[in-house]
């Protein structure tokens, strides 16, 4: 049955200094105060003062670690974090008892990257399970699934995507995956991901001739458990590619803006920019620069003065395709392949962990040579994309937003952030 939803909480890992996971609340914002500007928002998050101060928005701490009392702590070490963890479902139940719809708006929220089960797997079930219990609504829009490796966490996220009763997903490999490990997507649509419906900044004009300025998204990259340590030999491999493909790029004249889409990307950064000064002390800022990014907005900025971008941060693509600029994806991820596979690119994808040099030399030559025609290609599938986007808005309005069915929740939400 369709409602009214007067008060909305938004959950997610926003405001941790992930460029991708901001833009998609900020997508999800743009679209709940045009469609419902009386609303009351709220959101659940790791990092409640960032989300506050960027978004004017009562911000609840995702998951409380807990009394910072000696007996506290130890007790809650002897008994494997179960007081802990019976605290955040009890304060999660008498939190989102207030809201009539609690929304995840896009990211990859459903996989594992970086995280064991008892961190953010978990924590979206507690708030799922709560939600439930107290009758507030679900909806998982345009959210991204998989890969999920660890079966506890499998079972957490399958379960509270069952609990849902709205879900989308942003592309058919995340329904497809989910159905693998035994989940019932079958009835459930694919829409875009919601950052392709964020206003896109002023273009600004190529530069002519053969000198190109790419844009080169970079990665703190150290394998699919984020692990410093076990990873370092992969994140060395990995930006020593990195700084070969860039001096190639500046022998050739081309110019080079670097991007990143996490405030964690400064360490590959900071690395990069050493290896290259140290090889090429000459190379001038005109020619290679890393402009300050805060936001996926800054990242787009930049990009609208790139003729082509190269880039490993799933939303620095997602950013670029905004722009129809053509991209090459060395993702960590399948999540790239099939984006650029819908946008008629999927010969310019590789995995990081494989990334080969010759063929990334091969894949931008080519793209370069027919930059306009892929341009051209890319800004017509993102005009569809845009029109899924459209459609799944009046979808959500429908359900959620302009239903007939009002509810009436007590408490006031008033603009704070809370720890606990």
């Amino acid at each position: 049955m369709a409602i009214r939803a007067e008060k909305i909480a938004f959950l997610g890992v926003f405001g941790s200094g992930n460029f991708g996971n901001d833009a998609s609340l900020a997508a999800m914002l743009q679209f709940i105060r045009r469609a419902r500007p009386d609303a009351s928002l709220a959101c659940i998050c790791p990092d409640p003062e960032n989300v506050a101060r960027a978004y004017g928005l009562a911000s609840m701490q995702m998951s409380w670690a807990g009394l910072p009392k000696l007996w506290f702590q130890l007790l809650n070490r002897l008994l494997l974090k179960l007081p802990s963890r019976i605290v955040n479902f009890i304060r999660a139940v008498l939190y989102i008892r207030r809201f009539d719809l609690m929304v995840v708006p896009g990211t990859g929220i459903f996989d594992d990257f970086g995280e064991g089960p008892w961190g953010v797997p978990f924590g979206v079930f507690r708030w799922c399970l709560a939600a439930r219990l107290c009758g507030t609504k679900i909806a998982l829009v345009s959210v991204g699934a998989g890969p999920i490796h660890h079966p506890i966490s499998r079972w957490f996220m399958t379960s509270a995507l069952r609990m849902a009763s709205y879900r989308t997903y942003r592309d058919g490999w995340s329904k497809d995956y989910l159905r693998s490990i035994g989940f019932d997507s079958a009835a459930d649509p694919v829409c875009p991901d919601l950052a392709f419906g964020l206003e896109t900044p002023q273009q600004h004009r190529p530069i002519a001739g053969d000198r190109l300025t790419v844009g080169l998204g970079i990665m703190t990259y150290y394998g699919w458990h984020n692990d410093p340590e076990a990873g370092a030999a992969t994140f060395q491999g990995y930006l020593g590619k990195i700084e070969h493909f860039i001096l190639g790029l500046l022998e050739r004249g081309h110019n080079v803006r670097l991007l990143v889409g996490d405030i964690n990307d400064k360490a590959a950064l900071d690395a990069l920019l050493a290896r290259i000064r140290a090889a090429r002390p000459d190379i001038t800022s005109a020619h290679l620069s890393a402009p300050p990014i805060a936001s996926l907005t800054d990242v787009m900025t930049i990009i609208a003065g790139c003729d082509l971008v190269v880039a490993t941060r799933f939303h620095n693509v997602v950013g670029a395709l905004a722009l129809s600029k053509p991209v090459i994806s060395i993702g960590y991820a399948k999540k790239n392949d099939v984006l650029l596979g819908a946008m008629g690119l999927a010969d310019f994808c590789q995995h990081i962990e494989g990334l080969d040099s010759a063929l990334l030399e091969q894949q931008f030559a080519k793209l370069s040579a027919g930059h306009a025609d892929y341009s051209r290609l890319v800004h017509e599938r993102v005009g569809l994309l845009r029109h899924g986007l459209a459609a799944q808005e009046a979808a959500l309005t429908a359900a959620f937003l302009e239903g007939g069915m009002r509810r009436s929740k007590a408490g006031p939400l008033a603009l704070e952030t809370t720890n606990g």
